[in-house]
């Protein structure tokens, strides 16, 4: 199953690898791909939504499902 999050708040390539890593530590997933430019992260597995939100929020910046 595929889940599209909004994460707001990347501005480099650093930050789009420091949103990958924190979803991929969600369980549940199974590969992540972030684009910072459409501020977008394309989730591939069975995760909780709000357990990926909260992820990326703990990572520092701010996410919606």
């Amino acid at each position: 199953m595929s889940q599209t999050i909004t994460v707001e708040g990347m501005s480099c390539e650093h930050c789009e690898q420091t949103v990958e890593d924190a979803l991929e530590g969600v369980d549940g997933v199974e590969s992540v791909a972030v684009d910072r430019e459409t501020e977008q992260a394309t989730v591939e597995g069975d995760a909780d939504p709000q357990a990926l939100v909260s992820a990326v929020d703990e990572a520092g910046y701010d996410a919606s499902a």
